[in-house]
């Protein structure tokens, strides 16, 4: 059974976190408010049960906790001084406040041009959305430490720069336009694929960068890449009721129930593709979207147009020249030419980045034991479960493993 407390600061934690940098001005004493706040919840929810709204109850006990330790300091620095007064002023302004615009204004904060574009993301993940270092980690194959100083230097150059917490005029937007996207990408990814946990625990982060992307749309209607990301959280998305079974298990694309599929969402997202690819300037968020609309719209596996999706994948990766485009358009082409194929697309990427990623190795595994090789992929099979993954993936791996050990009657 889950923890009322850990799901509410699952669900609405980054909600709370965002509300309280607008309230507090401050990164690092908002966390340390929210922790306050957190300790003080596990205590009453116990004794009083769990309150009507929880996620306002944590943003009330969490200002409260960030104005009592701020009305001790402010006496001694005019920056807890400042921070004490403006805190003050806001709290009758929340009854009317509506959250949700926080983790916009977080989302451009955290995009701002003085950071590294690495640090961009890794610090929106952290705040906005509250994944863990280890989970930031896990979504970009980096060391656990890496993600950790990546996230402390930008704290610090948001508190050294004054960066403003808010929205940007429209002049500015262009120039975070590429984090942006990044941003919400990556915390679509962690709300379709989480890193921890089950395959599907964290889906309202999906549901929340798909909201943030048309958002973005609305600021920024002529920005092709912006439709395209829409479009393509919207038709990934639309699969998601049938990606488990009733168990909880993983279910491959190709013996999915198509029935469960939100087929209006795919719609939607067809239409935004077919309006932006007119344009004549296709990104790799609209080229993505082409090609999980060409999934959604396909009656069947065996019926998809592999052969374009093969075409998109290898346009994609001129534009983007990553491990996990590489692996993707490898699994299109082995659809088109066979497993051979797939395989040596593969080839360039041993010993990179992308051993550190259990879908490479599956992905071998799968072509070699579709080549008929055994051995081979039982041992890429064992690779994947050697790296990092959530435990829906590794429950399937291991039960992949399994078949190909077991003697055959």
């Amino acid at each position: 059974m889950t923890d009322p407390l850990d799901e509410t600061i699952r669900i609405e934690g980054g909600q709370v976190l965002a509300t309280l940098i607008r309230l507090t001005g401050d990164i690092d004493r908002a966390e340390d408010a929210l922790h306050d706040a957190v300790v003080t919840a596990a205590d009453a929810w116990r004794r009083d049960g769990i309150p009507e709204k929880p996620g306002a109850w944590l943003t009330t006990v969490a200002r409260n906790k960030a104005l009592d330790r701020m009305r001790r300091e402010a006496h001694r620095l005019p920056k807890e001084a400042e921070a004490f007064r403006l805190l003050t002023e806001s709290a009758g302004e929340e009854a009317d406040h509506d959250g949700r615009d926080d983790r916009l204004r977080l989302l451009f904060t955290c995009c701002h041009p003085a950071l590294s574009p690495e640090s961009q993301v890794a610090l929106a993940l952290r705040t906005i959305c509250g994944l863990t270092t280890v989970e930031i980690a896990r979504l970009f194959l980096v060391p656990e430490a890496t993600i950790g100083q990546r996230i402390s230097r930008a704290k610090a150059k948001i508190a050294k720069a004054r960066i403003p917490y808010r929205v940007p005029d429209a002049h500015e937007l262009p120039d975070r336009l590429r984090a942006v996207l990044t941003t919400v990408y990556s915390v679509f990814t962690a709300g379709h694929h989480a890193p921890l946990g089950e395959l599907d625990e964290r889906v309202d982060l999906a549901d929340e960068a798909i909201r943030l992307a048309r958002v973005l749309v609305e600021l920024m209607p002529d920005e092709a890449e912006c439709i395209g990301l829409l479009a393509l959280s919207l038709a990934t998305n639309a699969r998601r009721r049938a990606r488990t079974d009733g168990d909880g298990e993983i279910v491959l694309l190709a013996d999915q129930d198509r029935s469960l599929w939100d087929h209006e969402a795919i719609s939607e997202a067809a239409t935004l593709v077919d309006s932006v690819l007119r344009r004549g300037r296709p990104g790799a968020y609209q080229i993505q979207a082409a090609i999980a609309c060409l999934h959604g719209i396909a009656p069947s596996y065996a019926e998809t147009d592999w052969s374009q999706i093969a075409e998109l994948y290898a346009l994609l990766e001129q534009r983007w020249p990553t491990p996990v485009v590489r692996v993707n358009r490898a699994v299109a082409v082995a659809e088109v030419c066979g497993p051979r194929a797939g395989l040596d697309l593969l080839t360039d990427l041993a010993g990179g980045t992308a051993e550190r990623w259990h879908l490479y190795w599956s992905t071998r595994a799968d072509f070699l034991r579709r080549l008929g090789d055994t051995a081979a992929a039982a041992e890429a099979y064992r690779q994947a479960l050697a790296c990092p993954c959530n435990d829906s993936d590794r429950r399937f791996l291991t039960r992949r493993l399994t078949e190909l050990e077991s003697p055959r009657p």
